[in-house]
């Protein structure tokens, strides 16, 4: 089976957002998708906002969103992954797919299990972020045989973007 999945992975704060972005900027082909952005408020984190290609945004979660689900001291906003994330994935013709991040969060929504697996078992190209986690669904997507992953260091994050770059390059001429 053809590798055309793209993944990071990494400890909290490794850069992985940072490399999807340097990606995004350069990227030559048509995307559509989103990635996570940590918000701060006099240096200290009070939530995480989603933001589509298209240029929507949301809060995935928030100190001050009441929600039953909540990581640590974040209420997740299940209506926001389910209005902005889902939609934002779903496979559209040759357009690379942005995914960042498949998480604990964005995995409290069956519709987001349900359009990440349309979106990784689609002919396009997928380039996401994947969790260390280790649940069930985490670990189905990263057992993939059409996956690819790697783990984002300070050693190599500088060097992934081109890398991932390069290898989207060879995949859309391989179509």
């Amino acid at each position: 089976m053809m590798i055309k999945n793209i993944f990071l992975t990494g400890a909290p704060s490794s850069g992985k957002t940072t490399v999807i972005k340097k990606i995004i900027a350069k990227l030559q082909l048509p995307a559509n998708g989103f990635y996570t952005q940590e918000k701060k408020k006099d240096d200290r984190r009070v939530g995480f906002l989603m933001k589509s290609l298209d240029g929507q945004q949301g809060w995935l979660a928030h100190q001050d969103i009441t929600s039953d689900f909540h990581i640590r001291r974040y209420g997740v906003s299940i209506k926001n992954i389910e209005t902005l994330a889902v939609p934002s994935i779903a496979p559209v013709d040759d357009q690379i797919i942005i995914l960042d991040e498949i998480g604990k969060m964005e995995c409290f929504s069956q519709k987001f299990r349900t359009a990440a697996i349309a979106a990784l078992n689609s002919d396009n190209i997928a380039i996401g972020t994947i969790t260390l986690g280790r649940d069930e669904f985490i670990l189905s997507i990263k057992a993939r045989t059409d996956l690819e992953i790697h783990e984002v260091t300070l050693e190599n994050r500088d060097a992934l973007p081109d890398l991932i770059l390069t290898k989207i390059s060879n995949l859309a001429l391989s179509d």
